[in-house]
């Protein structure tokens, strides 16, 4: 069976960077699409595979600039010459669902979210831009709204991480999807009886992430704040931060893991699609204190392996943080660790594999 797996971009590895190697050793003898690729940036699981790029990777800058040559991805996308493939995979959280797929091949599209800048998240990604942004992104987001409910079109089955992007499959395309949580290295991570006595903020710094609230909520308590990952946000993040603040930017994994372990509590306020960071973080004994929308209520279990707060705000963090530490004690590292390994690499390998299984069994 001839196997291509397609994603938006690889330049570095997050958690859809992380699924496509795990893609990779599910089929090692599949050949991978994607728009811009930086080899360096790349793990040996993924670049020991074929990868074919399209002409956006030629273009000047590429591999810093890519989300400004956005607008010509989807016309890029639909170069790649799939024929022949029976089975296609992509990987959607930006511009990939959209290739032209093979008639006799399957479709199966992995959604990690459909484009959050492009539809419900439209309107805080615009307020948080420049005048010039703003400017050209009314224009270009409404030709990809409708590229992206077309290109729906073109998957013949979606699977997603979460019941939050499957609400947001069913609004925006119409279509139902399997839920399977991605896969998280968890085996990497361990538990230690040491405490650095801070709490961790990690990721890459994006405005939906809402980083801010867990500056200021630390800011007020006057608790120490680690904050990890680089992104477009980490200037203001840093003017926004007080003494008890510290920004170590990027960190090796072994750096992470350390941290992890140590950690009070992993803050989490943003709305993700899953989180792959508060799994990890959980893998190490350590609970998440999370807004309570999203991804994270398929795996915060109240009291057990974290808590959640209500609004996203500031004072409801806050009081997240207070409710918390006077019940710190409670929480237990070994039950905390046996949650997290739900979600391994070998338990999303053996459910991914017996969807394909089914998927292609199944009249076309």
């Amino acid at each position: 069976m001839r196997v291509a797996i397609v994603h938006y971009w690889l330049i570095g590895m997050r958690g859809g960077e992380k699924v496509v190697e795990a893609l990779c050793g599910l089929y090692p003898e599949a050949d991978v699409f994607t728009n811009v690729y930086d080899p360096k940036r790349i793990s040996p699981g993924i670049t020991s595979h074929r990868v074919q790029t399209t002409f956006v990777n030629r273009m000047p800058f590429a591999r810093s600039l890519y989300r400004f040559y956005l607008p010509w991805m989807p016309l890029a996308i639909e170069q790649l010459d799939l024929r022949g493939y029976d089975l296609v995979i992509s990987l959607e959280s930006g511009p990939a669902k959209g290739i032209i797929p093979p008639l006799d091949g399957v479709h199966v599209c992995y959604c990690l979210s459909p484009m959050r800048y492009a539809w419900d998240m439209y309107h805080d990604y615009l307020e948080r831009s420049g005048w010039l942004t703003r400017r050209a992104m009314r224009p270009i987001m409404h030709y990809f709204r409708l590229w992206d409910r077309a290109s729906a079109d073109r998957v013949d089955h979606f699977i997603t991480l979460s019941k939050h992007t499957r609400q947001r499959i069913r609004k925006f395309y119409r279509r139902d999807a399997e839920i399977l949580p991605p896969p998280v290295e968890t085996s990497r991570f361990a538990p230690t009886s040491e405490r650095g006595g801070f709490y961790l903020v990690a990721g890459q710094m994006e405005c939906y992430k809402r980083v801010d609230l867990a500056i200021e909520a630390c800011n007020r308590l006057g608790r120490r704040l680690v904050v990890i990952g680089e992104g477009p946000e980490f200037r203001r993040l840093r003017r926004q931060a007080g003494p008890t603040i510290e920004f170590l930017g990027w960190q090796s994994d072994e750096k992470l893991a350390w941290h992890y372990a140590r950690c009070a509590a992993l803050l989490f306020p943003g709305v993700e699609d899953f989180g792959i960071v508060p799994i990890e973080c959980m893998a190490s004994g350590r609970p998440v204190i999370a807004y309570g929308r999203g991804g994270a209520l398929d795996y915060i279990v109240e009291g057990a392996t974290g808590t959640l707060f209500k609004e996203q705000t500031a004072d409801s963090l806050v009081a997240a943080i207070e409710r918390y530490e006077a019940a710190a004690n409670t929480f237990v590292p070994s039950r905390i660790v046996e949650h997290a390994a739900s979600f391994s690499r070998e338990r999303f390998n053996a459910r991914f594999s017996d969807a394909i299984a089914r998927i292609l069994a199944a009249p076309r």
